[in-house]
């Protein structure tokens, strides 16, 4: 496999330039490569570069390992942008997007990546993003953009319609159905459950637990799942050892689960007949039924909101461990088994012509979901090859299921376009569509406060 030129824009995320820079590091098949490390905050670049550094050494990697600022410093020669940027302070505006609405008598679930919460997240990273692949064009045209940036499917779209750049959109959320679905057929499969209890919230208390079970699940059952990004619909279960359609008894299993455990994700499998990934908070920012301030259906769901405090505080502990594992202070053995969530797969797959089946891509739909908008980002199951990536096809939704994602769908091009041209009108209406909406006075008043309030990310609306 010859050498390539990876640039890693958002390198300084403690989460996700880690975990990318580490996966890249090890991988025989790349060595020898050159990776650009980018991020625009030069004290979080730092200790990521210098980790790199120590690693290519450690590893004998024999990489080329340069920093830059500006992402247009190290476009030139490029064959992969892989990017996760986000317009900061992440937590402070998450939280802003959510307690604004509050003042309009909206109170939403989550507030991340769908309701009005998505829409001003979208609105804030489509202009970077967007910034980034149109320098692409210029320095780097057949290369890929590998992205990461949430809202996945609103960002995938604008790159996609208002630029000639490839993309794909990877995310890790379709192994929260392996956890889910790991944990209610546990005896049939010979999974050990951890002791205390299992969900898919984001809680960090959770996530060890879900983990365990997600580590066994993988290798024991393969799960096909398609719709939207955080907004997906698993077609069918079967185990691996034997073939066997697990579907059945999954729906056993769901009706009879522990009143606590996934209530919305059951209740929305009981009504359309599939069960929907990545979990509750999730899947809860999508639906029309979650946003009542008299019947307050969070708490019959059990919704909690992010803990915007706690993770901050671990992203900060984490960007400490770096430091410290830059400086052999502290060991990176455990980097051995860092995941990318598929970007070292599309690199060694497109670069050296290999083949590999990925279980979820976002990508545009040209058949891969029959009854979804041509060229609207669909997640579906890829193959990654020396062509590419692929979407598999996977047929037509259940029409109930195609609606819900064709409405989502709606809102996703709307916000674009919106974002792309300063457009009031089509935010108007992005906001009138959206499930969580149910006024439309509340909707003008919320795109009022948003505009203003965000007005130094959003120049192109006060133009």
């Amino acid at each position: 496999m010859l050498p390539t030129k990876i640039v890693v824009i958002g390198a300084g995320s403690a989460s996700f330039g880690l975990n990318t820079v580490a996966a890249l590091l090890r991988s025989d098949r790349l060595r020898g490569s050159h990776i650009a490390l980018v991020d625009r905050n030069s004290e979080a670049l730092e200790p990521i570069a210098n980790l790199a550094h120590h690693i290519n050494r450690e590893w004998d990697a024999q990489m080329t390992i340069s920093q830059h600022t500006r992402h247009v410093d190290a476009l030139y020669g490029a064959r992969f942008v892989v990017s996760a940027i986000e317009v900061p302070p992440r937590e402070t505006l998450w939280r802003s997007d959510f307690e604004l609405t509050l003042k309009h008598g909206l109170r939403q679930p989550y507030a991340e990546n769908g309701g009005p919460g998505g829409f001003a997240h979208a609105l804030r990273n489509i202009g970077p993003v967007l910034e980034i692949a149109r320098d692409m064009e210029e320095a780097c045209p057949d290369a890929w953009y590998i992205n990461y940036t949430n809202p996945m499917v609103r960002i995938c779209d604008a790159i996609t319609r208002y630029t000639r750049i490839k993309t794909v959109g990877l995310c890790h959320q379709i192994y929260e159905g392996y956890g889910i679905i790991g944990y209610l057929l546990a005896d049939r499969l010979g999974i050990e459950v951890p002791p205390g209890r299992i969900s898919s919230d984001a809680d960090p208390k959770y996530i060890p637990n879900m983990h365990a079970i997600i580590k066994q699940a993988v290798p024991r059952i393969e799960v096909r799942a398609a719709g939207l990004n955080h907004f997906t619909w698993v077609l069918d279960v079967h185990d691996r050892r034997t073939g066997e359609d697990l579907y059945p008894l999954l729906r056993e299993r769901l009706r009879a689960a522990p009143p606590d455990f996934e209530p919305l994700t059951r209740r929305v499998f009981d009504v359309f007949g599939l069960m929907p990934v990545p979990g509750d908070q999730h899947l809860c920012e999508y639906l029309p039924w979650l946003s009542d301030q008299t019947a307050k259906p969070w708490e019959k769901y059990g919704i909690n909101l992010y803990d915007w405090e706690t993770l901050a505080a671990q992203r900060e502990e984490r960007r400490s461990e770096i430091v410290q594992m830059a400086n052999g202070q502290m060991s990176i053995d455990g980097l051995r088994d860092a995941d990318s969530e598929g970007a070292l797969e599309v690199i060694e797959c497109i670069a050296g012509s290999g083949e590999h089946y990925h279980l979820a891509v976002n990508l545009p739909n040209y058949g891969a979901i029959l009854n979804l908008p041509a060229g609207a980002i669909v997640e579906t199951p890829g193959v990654m090859s020396g062509a590419g990536v692929q979407a598999v096809t996977v047929g037509a939704l259940p029409e109930a299921i195609a609606e819900l994602c064709r409405r989502e769908l709606a809102v996703v091009r709307l916000t674009v376009d919106a974002a792309v041209h300063g457009d009031r009108h089509a935010a108007l209406q992005c906001l009138a569509l959206d499930p969580l909406v149910r006024d439309l006075d509340i909707a003008q008043h919320i795109l009022d406060d948003y505009l203003e309030t965000y007005r130094e990310y959003l120049p192109q609306f006060w133009q």
